[in-house]
């Protein structure tokens, strides 16, 4: 999977030096991918959830972080949509960001 942009994630990192290696590991395990589906994904992070509009949340950092992308399996490409805190994601609408 193409991950559009890694600049994302690494600005965040830099302000939450915490999350630096877990979103490294992240990085590196889907941008290996190859999804053709939301079950594969699934299959290989069992605690992501499924949202609409093309959307996925991870949990990074055991639960303390929150990831959403927006994925094309046609276009093998993701987009990060918001990384943040749990709290923060709280606030915010996971469907439409």
């Amino acid at each position: 999977m193409r991950i559009i942009a890694k600049s994302t994630l690494r600005n965040y990192w830099d302000e939450h030096k915490d999350v630096e290696q877990p979103l490294l590991s992240w990085y590196k395990v889907v941008s290996q991918a190859k999804w053709q589906n939301f079950n594969e994904v699934k299959q290989q992070f069992g605690t992501c959830k499924i949202l609409g509009n093309d959307r996925i949340v991870f949990k990074i950092k055991g639960n303390t972080y929150r990831l959403i992308i927006k994925i094309s399996f046609e276009n093998q490409l993701i987009w990060i949509r918001f990384i943040g805190t749990h709290s923060e994601y709280d606030s915010i609408n996971a469907n439409e960001i």
